[in-house]
């Protein structure tokens, strides 16, 4: 079998899990060395151990060296390892895992320059690069990096777009910004806690997800000099380029809320809006059998604004299906004035507001935390605008934090008067700068802020950021599309479609106001494969806009 492998520098590729037969392949390819990153024990042994293959290897003359890195870890401790294996071993090398992330994530750590001291030089050196396909790995030269395009965030709208535009055209230099070492499916969060997801199906290494020929900058975006065309990174580079796309989605404030990180995660606190805390709402829903409930929603705008009451609905199911919701008050304190900010759907949620018995409090704001008095205080606005502190018990509590414009995009000239990457809403180009988009979270259009919304604005953002590059009029037009499927209960979901003005968009010809258990089998099966397989790697589906 030919064995399919990432060429990530000139002397440096990975792959995922050999035998011992592929061996001689890897020698006439001409690799001199292998290093094996996948440990032993991993999935029970059921693979060629290290010893199996440095014996082989060490028969047809390869080197060996066996870095184990586990699942689910970065390996920093092998950093070093991999660093004296690389200046010691003949090259070319080739590193394994079982699908070559974990080889490629401990390459890139080799790759980073060690932090240094602050100096005065004009020239700061740039970052190192990995990259994807046959694009170089090399560390940029002493002058500023630059490329055709640059994209700030590697999330799902970064990865989505950059894997469309390289479809497109697979010539572009394209780098991606991007600090966090993984990546995360945040839609499953909520069913994480229900109890109906495994949550580690929502986490996968930003190495593997980016797309042929890209380039990762593995440090944060520190400011924008939009005038000049450059990022600047936390490292002290600047990097170039022609044209910027701007999605490093949206900043979480837990700190606005006083107490509340203090108490995260224990005291009977937690936030599906974390991937460490969505598995800790479980234990807490699982284990409930009488007192308050209490679930909070802020202010928008917030992403998938459905979600705080999708907590509510689902830890209701349970505790409705378990004999025990007559026992429990619920309330669900929404700082804003209404249920859902689309009125269609206000009708089908209310049924089930009544069906489990909970209390609406709108105009509601947390602002204060006391997890080991089990106390929580939240700011009422009246009809005539007074506000009052009202303190609140609890037993349960699942809180939603303001969420606000990373703090990068918010004091940049790229910042409307919100914060928020000033775009025109239909185009999602900048305003000021013809040669900046934006798309997901962080940018200003008016939409919904979901994973589908940014399906859809990946084609818009793609097909006019190449049309501007060929002096073209900018062809595509963005109709505000976002969806939510509100899961209401276990098996049966709302599947909430909707555009600018709250215009119903449904996909299917049904109706779209009904709770249905097929679009609980799309939430819960169909969509993520379509995330994973279809939308970061640039296979577009059903993402035509009705403008």
């Amino acid at each position: 079998m030919s064995i399919q492998f990432r060429q990530l520098s000139a002397g440096f590729s990975v792959a995922g899990q050999i035998d011992v037969a592929q061996l001689e392949q890897i020698a006439a390819a001409g690799f001199r060395s292998l290093i094996c990153v996948r440990p032993d024990e991993e999935d029970g042994g059921q693979h060629a151990s290290s010893k199996q293959l440095a014996s082989q290897a060490a028969a047809i003359g390869l080197a060996f060296s066996y870095l184990p890195v586990a699942k689910g870890t970065r390996g920093e401790e092998q950093a070093s390892a991999m660093r004296h294996a690389l200046a010691t071993l003949p090259a070319p090398v080739f590193a394994y895992c079982l699908s070559g992330g974990r080889a490629a994530n401990l390459f890139s750590q080799v790759q980073m320059p060690e932090p240094a001291a602050a100096t005065e030089s004009e020239n700061p050196e740039p970052p190192a690069r990995l990259a994807c396909g046959a694009a170089s790995a090399s560390p940029a030269p002493a002058d500023d990096a630059r490329f055709d395009i640059v994209i700030v965030g590697g999330g799902a709208a970064g990865i989505g777009v950059a894997a469309s535009l390289l479809r497109r055209e697979p010539g572009l230099q394209l780098a991606i910004i991007e600090p966090a070492s993984t990546h995360y499916y945040q839609p499953a969060w909520t069913l994480v806690g229900a109890g109906a997801y495994d949550v580690r199906k929502t986490a996968r290494p930003v190495a593997e997800l980016l797309p042929a020929g890209s380039s990762l900058l593995p440090h944060a975006a520190s400011y924008f000099d939009a005038d000049a065309r450059v990022v600047g990174l936390s490292n002290g580079a600047r990097i170039g380029y022609q044209q910027l796309i701007v999605c490093p989605g949206l900043q979480l404030a837990w700190d606005k809320i006083e107490g509340l990180e203090e108490t995260l995660g224990r005291n009977g606190v937690s936030s599906n809006y974390r991937y460490d805390l969505a598995p800790y709402t479980w234990e807490l829903v699982s284990a409930l059998r009488r007192g308050k409930a209490i679930f909070t929603q802020p202010a928008m705008p917030i992403k998938c604004a459905g979600a705080p009451q999708k907590a509510m609905y689902l830890s209701c199911d349970h505790w409705l299906r378990r004999g025990v919701l007559r026992d429990i008050e619920v309330e669900f304190c929404n700082a804003g004035g209404a249920l859902f900010g689309v009125a269609a759907f206000v009708p089908a949620l209310m049924s089930y507001v009544r069906k489990y018995d909970a209390q609406l409090s709108f105009s509601s704001n947390l602002v204060r935390v006391d997890g080991q008095r089990k106390l929580a205080w939240f700011d009422v606005k009246d009809a005539e605008g007074n506000t009052q502190r009202v303190e609140k018990s609890f037993d349960f509590l699942h809180v939603v934090p303001p969420q606000v414009s990373p703090d990068v995009v918010r004091n940049s000239p790229l910042a409307d008067a919100a914060g928020w990457c000033d775009v025109d809403h239909a185009t999602l180009q900048h305003p000021r700068y013809p040669n900046v988009f934006s798309l997901g979270d962080v940018c200003s259009a008016p939409n919904a802020k979901t994973v589908a919304a940014v399906r859809k604005q990946i084609v818009v953002v793609a097909e006019n950021l190449l049309a501007l590059r060929k002096g073209l009029p900018l062809p595509k037009r963005y109709d505000g599309y976002g969806a939510c499927p509100l899961t209401v209960e276990k098996g049966k979901i709302v599947l909430a479609e909707f555009g600018y003005g709250g215009k119903l968009l449904p996909t299917f010809p049904l109706d779209p106001t009904i709770a249905r258990r097929s679009a609980w089998y799309l939430k819960t099966s169909v969509l993520p494969t379509v995330y994973w397989q279809l939308m970061l790697k640039g296979r577009e589906w059903l993402t035509a806009t009705s403008v």
